[in-house]
């Protein structure tokens, strides 16, 4: 259950443009917007934010989500490891795919560029930090220097992303649940993520 109830989108035409670019690009609005939506200025800055990390730049659009999920598994969180499941799909990334992001460094649908991109997004998102002089050194033999920057800019969107869907324990929408557990099956839950169940003798 959510430790902060989101607001009403009925309640803030205002932002419905915004909201409206969700459910364009992934057939639904995140609850986490709904809560950040408190502080507009806010949310149109991570927003803009999003928006630029995700849309600009040489690396592959489809490497974005996969290297989200990585860093979300490193952190913890898995309101956003269901959320880029889905997002990769939306690219075009095919479903077993996904579904081996856990076991990216031996499965064969991963090449050795991917590997070492999403190698480098987990050992970016551990705390301690265990990124090396060689990961870079590995990086550097598939993506050249602007394109590190977008894997780890990527990564920093998630470390914020990560930080505030498990303190607000945001509830998972419906989409991102089911085919997370789809996907991932018996290594995923939404946890605390759950939404809550209703009493007894209310609708879902």
């Amino acid at each position: 259950m959510a430790n902060m109830e989101p607001l009403r989108r009925e309640d803030h035409p205002e932002l419905e443009p915004l909201f409206q670019l969700y459910d364009d690009t992934l057939s639904f609005v995140p609850n986490s917007l709904y809560t950040m939506a408190r502080r507009p200025e806010i949310l149109r800055a991570f927003s803009d934010l999003i928006t630029q990390i995700w849309r600009t730049g040489t690396l592959p659009q489809y490497l974005k989500p996969l290297i989200g999920i990585v860093s979300s598994i490193a952190g913890g969180c898995r309101y956003c490891q269901a959320h880029e499941a889905v997002d990769a799909r939306m690219r075009g990334v095919p479903d077993d795919k996904i579904a081996a992001i856990w076991d990216f460094e031996r499965s064969p649908l991963y090449d050795d560029a991917e590997r070492a991109a999403v190698a480098f997004a987990r050992d970016a998102s551990l705390v301690p930090n265990e990124v090396t002089p060689a990961s870079f050194a590995e990086l550097r033999r598939h993506w050249d220097d602007g394109q590190i920057v977008e894997i780890l800019a990527v990564v920093g969107l998630f470390g914020f992303l990560n930080r505030w869907n498990d303190s607000m324990a945001t509830d998972l929408e419906e989409v991102p649940a089911r085919f997370a557990r789809e996907r991932y099956g018996d290594r995923w839950s939404p946890g605390k993520h759950a939404p809550e169940a209703p009493a007894a003798g209310e609708s879902q």
